[in-house]
């Protein structure tokens, strides 16, 4: 089995909705972790939305960066101090701009992968391109 399918695919009756960026994928992952560590039972298919896999993923993605060198523990910091944030470090703050460049880094080596396996939707350069299906599986949740 190649490398690009080792991942949990979570198959339902909904269509699953992919992930904007890397980075809206990595708040989703740490949230899910604080909420694990705060005792809550994650379970697939329990969200408002369907997502294309489970948090794990997103973080043996960024492991097996680790172990082949792309991504250093520097990077790790930085993803987990501003993961718990809910924000990206800010490159016009001065005492932000190293941790951007980490940031910034980490997520150009991990948003490829997570394209490629289908959890992130790599965007259009003019904008998001499946704005109307991903609107019509909001209104059949909202209906459910």
């Amino acid at each position: 089995m190649s490398d690009d399918k080792k991942f949990f695919p979570i198959s339902r009756e909904r269509e699953s909705v992919p992930y904007e960026s890397a980075e809206a994928a990595w708040f989703w992952f740490v949230m899910a972790q604080q909420a694990r560590n705060d005792g809550a039972r994650i379970a697939a298919g329990q969200g408002l939305y369907t997502r294309p896999c489970e948090p794990m993923d997103i973080l043996k993605v960024a492991e097996r960066l680790y172990r082949n060198r792309m991504l250093v523990m520097d990077h790790f910091h930085v993803l987990r101090h501003y993961g718990r944030r809910q924000y990206a470090p800010d490159v016009r703050r001065v005492k932000e701009q190293r941790a951007h460049k980490f940031w910034s880094e980490a997520m150009e080596r991990i948003e490829p992968i997570l394209i490629r396996k289908g959890i992130v939707e790599k965007l259009g350069g003019a904008g998001y391109q499946n704005w109307a299906r991903d609107a019509s599986i909001y209104e059949k949740v909202a209906a459910e």
